[in-house]
């Protein structure tokens, strides 16, 4: 919903970056990887390691963990950034301020503003900067990221997953990190931005709805702060946590409420079917983005509104908003596409 990034679009002026902590986090009878609920299945517990005792092993795959001395020479970037720019600069930040305090610079300094189970930290042979997540390694969510980011999946047009650059497997831990490329979850930035990006913006979230279904796989837990971009116009889903594979062997059912957008069946106590789940989650997104960004498009207002229906049954397929999303936007005259963001900052 912008073009190139902004200068603090990695992380940590206020130490918080909720969109990209991992934060959103359904099983039915049918998952492929557990017959038991979320609540019930220890392999799907949110694991803390002890970092220290995993660096080693991560930086052989070539990742190094953010460190005092990164966190400090992050912040003299930033500011650098800002200076050339004529941004006013201000050198009091907690999170500048905590790595200042560290006696030894080589130790280990995590991000306050994210939970136990991430870490930050950098690519050693690139520099791309990256979010490591520890989960348990029978997980749904390992299993779901793991299928995604395989060949030939990883490679779809369709599938926006967060980029993931390696999988490090630890099994007398029962313990995998996740390695992800480091988006921003501030999806409204200081550049530019029209009505086509934020339009292909929201392409994007569906598409990726309709390729995990065509998969198989319910997310389960849609919403805007599970979305990131790298600010170059791509748009990537975080937070497999809740999600779930199913086998095809019997009609996909939940009655799990663990998303951020909850349907009315499932507040309800009653069942669902999971596709659908994600379909009214995603007419919650589609509302929210015009909220976020100041668009206020009619034609996406008759778009949600079926995907939004109190009876799962009556809701259109992610496939079927997908086509009539498409068809909606052919419509639409470039001299409105080129219209800016009415909450651009």
């Amino acid at each position: 919903m912008a073009g190139k990034a902004p200068p603090c679009s990695r992380r940590r002026p206020s130490q918080s970056s909720s969109g990209s902590s991992g934060s959103g986090y359904a099983s039915s009878s049918t998952s492929s990887s557990s017959q038991t609920s979320l609540d019930e299945d220890d392999a799907n517990v949110r694991v803390t390691p002890y970092w220290c005792s995993y660096r080693s092993l991560i930086q052989t795959r070539g990742f190094r963990l953010d460190t005092y001395k990164d966190v400090k020479d992050w912040y003299h970037d930033y500011w650098a950034s800002l200076g050339s720019e004529g941004h006013a600069v201000s050198k009091d930040l907690p999170g500048y301020i905590r790595a200042c305090r560290g006696k030894d610079e080589n130790e280990l300094c995590r991000d306050d503003g994210l939970p136990e189970r991430l870490f930050r930290g950098t690519q050693c042979s690139t520099g791309t900067k990256v979010v490591i997540k520890a989960v348990h390694l029978h997980s749904r969510e390992y299993d779901v990221i793991r299928h995604l980011s395989s060949p030939p999946l990883r490679s779809h047009p369709m599938n926006h997953c967060i980029p993931v650059l390696d999988l490090i497997e630890v099994p007398r831990d029962n313990l995998a990190f996740i390695v992800m490329e480091e988006w921003s979850s501030q999806l409204v930035a200081e550049t530019p931005c029209d009505l086509g990006h934020f339009l292909s913006a929201l392409r994007q979230c569906i598409e990726h709805i309709v390729f995990m279904h065509a998969h198989r796989i319910a997310h389960l837990d849609v919403s805007l702060r599970n979305i990131l971009t790298n600010y170059k116009g791509h748009y990537a889903c975080i937070d497999y946590e809740t999600s779930t594979r199913y086998d095809g062997s019997t009609a996909a059912r939940t009655s799990i409420c663990k998303g951020t957008e909850i349907p009315p069946e499932l507040e309800r106590g009653e069942w669902s079917d999971p596709y659908k789940v994600d379909v009214y989650a995603l007419g919650v997104l589609l509302l929210r983005a015009m909220d976020l960004t100041g668009y206020d498009v009619p034609e996406l207002h008759v778009l949600v509104k079926p995907m939004l229906s109190s009876r799962f049954e009556q809701r259109p397929t992610a496939q079927q908003v997908l086509v009539s999303f498409n068809a909606m936007v052919s419509q639409f005259p470039s001299r409105r596409l080129r219209m800016t963001c009415p909450n651009q900052p």
